[in-house]
This record gives C-alpha cells, structure tokens and sequence, in this order.
C-alpha cells in the first residue's frame, strides 16, 4: 500500500510541475501601441495591437495604450490608475511615451524631458514595482522624416536619452525601439519606408477612400515589424516569457 501511495503523490508531483506558465504583459502608451477601433478594415495598427498574435496562450497581453496620450495626459485623466487596479504581482508592464510629450503648444500633454518626462516615467516604474510587477520602458519609435539627401532625421530630441538613462537609476529593462527602429526604416531608405507608416493613395482603402500620408503610425505590416523588433530585444535580454513564442508567426511576418 505504502508503495502504491508513494506513486500517487510522485504522480500529483509531476503534474504540478508540468503545469505551464502565465504571464500578462501590460502595455501604457500612446498611439504607435495601441489597438485600433475596426482592426479588420482599419489599415492603422498599433505595435502593441499586432504583439499577441506572437504568443500563445500562455501570454496575455492587454493593451491600455491611448491615442494622442502623453505621461502626463495619462496620468491625469485616471487611466494610469484603472491600470494599476489590474495589475497583479508578477506581471509585467510595458511603458513606451514621447510622442506627445514632446508637443510644447499643448499644456495638457506637454512635458519637460528633465522633470515632467523623467519624473512621470519614475512614478510608473516606482508605482508597478510597488504592486509586485516588473516595469521595462521602451523608447519612442522614429518618424519617418528623411531630408533632401536621403538622411533619416531624428524628430525626438533628448526624450528617449532621458528615458535610457532613468532605467540605468532606476535598473529597469530598457528596450530601444528609437535605435531599432531607425536602423530599419534608414534601410530601407526614403520611399521605400513608406511600406511600415500610413501611406495611402486616395482611393487605396475603403477605410480612408481620402487616403493618408502619415509618418508617425503604422500600417499592419509596419506594426508588425516594430512588434518584431521588440521581440528581438526581449530575446536578447533574456525575458522568460519568450519561450512563448511562436516561431510560425514570426517567419510568416518576416
């Protein structure tokens, strides 16, 4: 009996151990991440949008991200706290803002990139930590700006260096999207480039029969490729919720 009892609780042992694990990533941005209204027709996408299509079941990705958002507007309207409200120990959070930050004419989004930005990134990291979770910031992705010899201009200032250098203090993740970013879309090169942003002939899409010359969002296929080159970086640094992934979708998107 002793026997046939030990084999029974060596049994449960190895089906617990077997159970697979689950992680949620919470993304806090603004539009380059968030999930568009009408995915199906809509020809704009957020890289956060297209990310769940990556993993499988064992990774949950919800996107709280927001159009026109900064780290201030996001703050002061609540969003940030209806987030944290969701927030459990052991998930991860994903903060990627400048953008709007950067829009000195708008007093409810505008920032200071050394004082509002920094400190509004340092309540973020400061607050998930406080809630068990684990923050990673993530720079802003380039605008496709090229000037007349060929040259990829930068558009964000000192916003993604303040930010890489919080996450140095502060010893957080950090993923470059800026620098990632640039290096593809400099590339490609100026049309080509076109293919990842929102560049519609009138006529091109039912969804915008007006079309659209748009240097800062993403088609689908621009999202994706962001998405990738995230993914990479994750990769690289070792996230353990990588092992998720699904190779077939990342080869397809390619």
């Amino acid at each position: 009996m002793l026997k046939y009892f030990l084999i029974f609780l060596l049994t449960i042992w190895m089906s617990g151990c077997h159970q697979q694990e689950s992680y949620t990533l919470h993304l806090v941005g603004d539009s380059t991440m968030a999930d568009k209204k009408d995915p199906e027709l809509n020809p704009e996408h957020g890289w956060g949008q297209v990310l769940p299509s990556y993993f499988d079941s064992a990774v949950t990705v919800v996107n709280h991200a927001v159009n026109g958002r900064s780290t201030k507007s996001f703050i002061e309207e609540g969003k940030w706290d209806r987030v944290k409200a969701q927030i459990k120990s052991g998930d991860y959070v994903f903060i990627q803002f400048g953008h709007n930050d950067q829009k000195s004419k708008d007093a409810e989004r505008y920032t200071n990139p050394y004082t509002g930005y920094r400190n509004n990134l340092k309540t973020y990291v400061t607050e998930a930590h406080a809630l068990g979770a684990k923050p990673v910031l993530f720079s802003s992705i380039v605008r496709r700006k090229f000037n007349e010899e060929g040259v990829l201009i930068d558009t964000h200032g000192v916003y993604p260096y303040v930010m890489r250098q919080l996450a140095i203090e502060l010893d957080v993740p950090f993923v470059d999207m800026q620098w990632y970013s640039e290096q593809l879309v400099a590339s490609m090169g100026d049309p080509k480039s076109k293919e990842l942003y929102l560049w519609l002939e009138p006529g091109e899409s039912s969804y915008k029969p007006e079309g659209k010359q748009d240097d800062t969002h993403f088609s689908k296929y621009g999202a994706q490729q962001m998405a990738q080159l995230a993914i990479k970086e994750m990769k690289n640094q070792g996230f353990p919720f990588v092992k998720y992934l699904k190779a077939e979708n990342l080869k397809t998107n390619n």
